[in-house]
């Protein structure tokens, strides 16, 4: 292929890799804001402009692949820890690999016209309305695979936004079929979360309720401070809700639990 139309390299690649961030993210069961996703499909739409350099050797392609890959992940998804930032490019770079893979496979037999793979960066001359019905028939294939799969709530990760005092934080969260604490004069459910996922606000001066709780490793006492507004996967709840703050008690990278029957509820 001897003419490269730039525009056609960056909007095909921003949809590829949007597609390849969401598919990273569904097995891996992340969550984040859409916006932040398609932001890191527009960073690998950037990136792809590597495929106008000459040829690159292979070990060179290789590093610029791995970190290209973990700018788009650290772009749609966020920090993390070291190791679980890892797993999340290595997931990244597997999806992307496998794809670049089948179109190394289909260029070498079939040779079709408009296609093109060049320092690991595909290129396709396509129609821009065959991109937009690839593009839908490939999100609603993603949507139809999430639910699915999504049978296993204790496993399954959100997006938690919580206003309180009318400060917003926004943080991760296990759904968790085992959790059922909730405050215990009113009955409204609990956010079990560390004192580090709300950092950003300010709790002085708010009224603390205690809310006790029973776990596998024994008994104990959560602040509870009840919230203004709350959402989650960017759907509003119908009903105040409770953050129940814990130090050093949740351990992993994700340091908040979400009761199942809260998701269910909503």
């Amino acid at each position: 292929m001897r003419t490269v139309y730039v525009d056609v390299l960056i909007v095909v690649n921003m949809v590829i890799d949007w597609i390849m961030l969401l598919s990273a993210g569904r097995l891996l069961k992340l969550s984040t804001k859409p916006r932040r996703v398609l932001l890191g499909g527009a960073v690998g739409s950037v990136c792809s402009l590597a495929a106008l350099l000459p040829k690159l050797a292979p070990p060179v392609n290789l590093l610029l692949d791995i970190g290209f890959a973990a700018l788009m992940v650290f772009t749609a998804y966020g920090r993390a820890s070291p190791k679980n930032f890892f797993i999340r490019t290595l997931t990244l770079f597997a999806v992307s690999f496998s794809f670049c893979g089948a179109m190394i496979f289909i260029c070498t037999v079939f040779h079709p016209s408009g296609i093109a793979v060049v320092n690991d960066v595909v290129y396709f001359n396509i129609n821009p309305v065959v991109l937009v019905l690839l593009t839908l028939c490939c999100f609603y294939s993603l949507k139809l695979f999430s639910r699915i799969t999504r049978k296993d709530f204790g496993k399954r990760i959100c997006l938690v936004s919580v206003k309180i005092g009318g400060s917003v934080s926004e943080f991760q969260a296990i759904v968790d079929s085992g959790c059922h604490v909730t405050e215990p004069f009113s009955g409204n459910f609990v956010i079990i979360a560390d004192k580090s996922c709300i950092n950003s606000i300010s709790l002085t001066n708010f009224p603390i309720r205690i809310i006790p709780y029973q776990s596998l490793g024994g008994n104990g006492i959560l602040k509870g401070i009840m919230t203004e507004e709350a959402s989650i996967d960017g759907i509003p709840l119908s009903e105040h809700i409770y953050i129940g703050l814990c130090s050093g008690i949740i351990k992993g990278d994700i340091k908040a639990i979400v009761p199942y029957e809260l998701i269910n509820k909503n």
